[in-house]
């Protein structure tokens, strides 16, 4: 029945928003399980699908989704062939995590805990020791990561129990602090070419008799981001990575287990005023605000003192009925940033969060010009976003 043109609108409800599947299929849960089971002491098998394996390869492909394997058979023939195999044979995905975006995933992956305790929930979040945004992927303004983000990473433990652990990617990404504090342990050999890093990540996988190889490819969301994921540009790039996934495979050593999977997945949003609402440009979402931060998908909302309140109703009243907007504790209550919450991390959440449902994002003009031209975008808790492979082959 349609709604009377006189009704005010009425705003998605928040338990309507998947909740990442935190501590039984979520990317946080991976490595963990991997390492249990090859003996790596204080972990336990959170993903019960996955069967050990002696050798343990993660090729985690930035922006390559579920949705998008599945939609592209003929451009990822191996990538599509592998589908059933996810999840430990299910032929099920996994959840990325809240926020569905790189640097929250990444350091999902490499610490092995939701963004709740790693502290890194969003592209930009406020730092509450300084009252700045923190771009937390390339981590201006400089904060001292080992504070921003103390625990030890899946990768360090698993080379202190003996374990041959290695990451092989992009020699730029080797020195960098998100690398230092969510991926870093064991060696890291930086290939520039893609085949080169297949080549290397097999080598590493065969060095130990316990082996964990971690590699990464970027420019499938580059592509993404740049031209759209309906673009000639990006179907390059995935029939080339479905190369190099096939590579990779072909090389495994005797007694491993190869992961294929995704920081997020990526949706294609229209450049028009109704697909995109700028911040700049419209008072009665700035009214109230000091900071926002995330991104366009996932936003964070930072209130001026006392405003809390207000902002929370002028952007639910705006905005309820195409995003989730949830106040800091509520997005908290309902486990969007999973089971519980560190004390440090707690103000680095907005005190509004707007998650987008239909396919709309929130641009800031002036401030993120370059973020606000992007052609695909991610970060909600939307399936095309949330759900990434796990795609397996074992030797």
């Amino acid at each position: 029945m349609a709604q009377p043109a006189w009704q005010d609108p009425v705003p998605l409800a928040l338990d309507t928003a998947p909740v990442p599947e935190y501590g039984s299929g979520s990317l946080a849960d991976l490595l963990p399980t991997l390492v249990a089971g090859q003996g790596v002491p204080g972990f336990a098998a959170a993903i019960p699908e996955l069967t050990p394996a002696d050798r343990n390869c993660v090729f985690l492909i930035d922006g390559l989704g579920w949705e998008q394997i599945t939609a592209h058979p003929d451009e990822a023939p191996f990538l599509h062939s592998l589908l059933p195999t996810s999840r430990g044979g299910t032929g099920r995905p996994l959840t990325a995590g809240f926020p569905s975006t790189t640097a929250t995933s990444l350091a999902s992956v490499g610490t092995g805990l939701p963004p709740g305790e790693h502290g890194l929930p969003g592209y930009t979040a406020r730092n509450p020791e300084t009252g700045e945004l923190m771009n937390q992927l390339r981590w201006k303004p400089w904060t001292a990561p080992k504070v921003w983000q103390p625990y030890p990473t899946v990768f360090q433990l698993a080379d202190a129990a003996g374990v041959h652990t290695a990451q092989v990617s992009a020699p730029d990404f080797e020195q960098t602090p998100l690398t230092k504090v969510a991926l870093s342990g064991g060696s890291f050999l930086g290939r520039l070419s893609g085949e080169d890093r297949m080549d290397v990540t097999a080598q590493r996988l065969a060095a130990g008799d316990r082996s964990l190889v971690y590699t990464y490819y970027s420019e499938v969301d580059g592509k993404g981001h740049r031209f759209g994921v309906d673009s000639d540009a990006w179907r390059g790039q995935l029939m080339y990575v479905d190369g190099l996934a096939q590579r990779l495979a072909e090389q495994l050593p005797p007694r491993s287990a190869l992961y294929i999977t995704a920081d997020h997945g990526m949706i294609d949003i229209p450049f028009d005023e109704q697909s995109r609402i700028d911040f700049d440009e419209d008072w009665e979402l700035r009214a109230g605000v000091a900071l926002l931060g995330g991104e366009g998908r996932a936003r964070h909302v930072y209130a001026v003192p006392g405003a809390q309140a207000d902002v929370l109703a002028v952007w639910r009243e705006v905005l309820g009925e195409q995003f989730w907007v949830a106040s800091r504790d509520e997005a908290i209550a309902a486990g969007w940033f999973g089971p519980t919450i560190d004390e440090r991390v707690y103000g680095r959440i907005g005190d509004v969060v707007a998650a987008a449902h239909d396919d709309v994002i929130i641009t800031v003009s002036v401030n993120e010009p370059h973020e606000s031209a992007m052609t695909g975008v991610h970060g909600s808790l939307t399936p095309v976003e949330q759900l990434v492979p796990l795609l397996e082959v074992r030797s």
